[in-house]
């Protein structure tokens, strides 16, 4: 397990800013963390066989006894670096993205299944949206009771979503919590 290098770290600081804006801050530092000892309680993020994890850094310093073949998980796996070096979300990020998402739609209940089924997001389905989100923008799907249950990309922008036929598609789904069900053989492979 070892710290991102530059280019990891922007190539990460970019996927998330694409889904919480300007509330990427809060992810690196906290506001809570300020308290009485910042540098043991702060959240890092470390690389481990091409995964990346977001942990306490009291952590990481514990986990620095344990082998590194030893070693399968730790922290909240965010995403994985492929072989290109492009970055991808896991739905395993979701816990940590939606709290400061930007952008949200929400989802309305006879919508939420196709959703977990794999599905993109159709007109019908979305009980509301957030205001001026642009075209191909990272969105947290939500179902009505704020419960997150996935992300995308916003297919049109806000405005355009609103003149869209029922059966248009609103966002494209990369993830959601279907994929606990659906991947559960492969999701924590190494």
């Amino acid at each position: 397990m070892r710290s991102l290098t530059e280019t990891e770290t922007q190539t990460l600081f970019s996927k998330l800013a694409n889904y919480t804006g300007r509330s990427l801050t809060h992810l690196i530092d906290p506001p809570s963390s300020s308290s009485d000892n910042p540098t043991s309680d702060r959240n890092v993020f470390r690389l481990h066989a091409s995964r990346i994890y977001y942990l306490r850094l009291s952590i990481v310093n514990l986990a620095t006894s344990i082998a590194r073949p030893n070693l399968l998980s730790l922290g909240t796996c965010l995403g994985k670096f492929t072989k290109t070096g492009k970055f991808r979300l896991h739905i395993t990020a979701l816990d940590i993205i939606a709290p400061h998402a930007r952008f949200k739609v929400w989802v309305k209940p006879n919508g939420e299944m196709p959703f977990l089924y794999g599905g993109n997001i159709v007109k019908a389905h979305v009980g509301r949206l957030s205001e001026d989100c642009p075209e191909h923008q990272g969105v947290v799907i939500v179902g009505m009771n704020d419960s997150p249950l996935g992300f995308g990309v916003s297919a049109k922008s806000s405005s355009e979503t609103r003149r869209l036929e029922p059966t248009g598609i609103t966002t494209f789904r990369q993830a959601d919590i279907g994929e606990y069900l659906r991947e559960e053989d492969t999701l924590f492979t190494t």
